[in-house]
């Protein structure tokens, strides 16, 4: 005999002769997932101030090799130094960030799962403006000025900051050193031997983040397992069966001269999945020239439209007191 059913080979355009499924509700639910990663690990730690220009400069100074030379009783000053001779001044030029956005007088009068209106669109633009400050401190990009023929102001990555040949602007003796910058995979040795080489130019038991790619963070994990030789001898992790479970996991890496705190970088934002940054938070931060904000434009007939924007510039305080690892 014959059965109404919800199966109907002609919908959705069909509307008449197609059976009893021409009248069923749709049910679209009103959550929205955005399918993208959007946390911004970086531009969090970075410590937040103010720029008063588009080149932004900060000075740098460090103290003299220490001297066990003894004095002579008597003996008079005769020699004198000047301590400021090796300060350095540094800086970065501020870069425009902007997200524009549109949404049709339509779309925005009607009720839309999601939803989808002006709002929306103006906070989703904010929240892609993070991520594409996130990326740009995360680069290797150098810093330009504007030059009036379509070349804009852009800051320096922090891929081209922690160099040891460099930038040119830099002066040598401020370089992040060859030993605090990873070119291979890492072992715990070799992520040690980093840390000590931080240690080594600021001599602070280090607090560090690495902010790793999602290899790196595997690479990372990999300690608990093998020590990374040709040996591969494996470490023996003794858990409590009680709790049914087994934690691989690697947060915190301690070491001879530091901590260091892994976190996760935004696989969009980070340069690649090998790169990794261990960041000393003291010596870090983004200074804004125009704070993020939301400007609404004249709707000019098509519907609502704006943009929202912020200008700035990442603050390395210091290059001596960070490392990198890129393989």
């Amino acid at each position: 005999m014959a059965i109404s059913t919800t199966y109907n080979p002609n919908a959705p355009s069909a509307t008449t002769g197609v059976g009893s499924a021409v009248g069923n509700r749709e049910d679209l639910s009103n959550e929205l997932a955005i399918l993208a990663p959007e946390e911004t690990p970086l531009l969090s730690l970075c410590s937040k101030g103010s720029a008063k220009a588009t080149f932004h400069e900060w000075t740098l100074d460090k103290l003299k090799t220490p001297t066990t030379a003894g004095i002579s009783e008597g003996a008079d000053v005769t020699a004198f130094e000047d301590k400021f001779a090796g300060k350095a001044r540094i800086g970065n030029y501020v870069q425009i960030f902007r997200e524009p956005w549109l949404v049709s007088n339509l779309q925005n009068a009607v009720n839309s799962a999601g939803p989808v209106n002006a709002a929306q669109a103006e906070a989703k633009a904010m929240r892609e403006l993070k991520r594409n400050v996130e990326a740009t401190i995360c680069s290797d990009n150098d810093r330009t000025a504007e030059n009036g023929g379509g070349v804009p102001y852009a800051l320096r990555g922090l891929g081209d900051w922690l160099d040891s040949a460099g930038p040119s602007d830099l002066d040598s003796n401020y370089r992040t050193p060859t030993a605090s910058i990873l070119t291979g995979a890492p072992t715990e040795i070799t992520l040690n031997d980093m840390i000590a080489s931080i240690f080594s130019k600021n001599g602070e038991m280090n607090s560090l983040t690495l902010i790793a790619g999602i290899t790196l963070r595997k690479r990372v994990a990999e300690f608990t397992r093998t020590d990374n030789n040709a040996s591969e001898t494996v470490y023996n992790v003794m858990q409590d069966a009680t709790a049914k479970r087994v934690t691989l996991s690697v947060q915190v890496f301690d070491s001879d001269f530091g901590i260091v705190n892994l976190v996760n970088g935004n696989p969009d934002c980070m340069p690649a999945a090998t790169r990794g940054y261990a960041i000393n938070p003291k010596y870090i931060g983004f200074n804004t020239l125009i704070p993020m904000g939301s400007q609404r434009l004249e709707n000019q007939g098509g519907g609502e439209r704006g943009f929202v924007d912020m200008t700035g510039t990442l603050v390395v305080k210091h290059p001596q007191a960070h490392g990198k690892i890129v393989y």
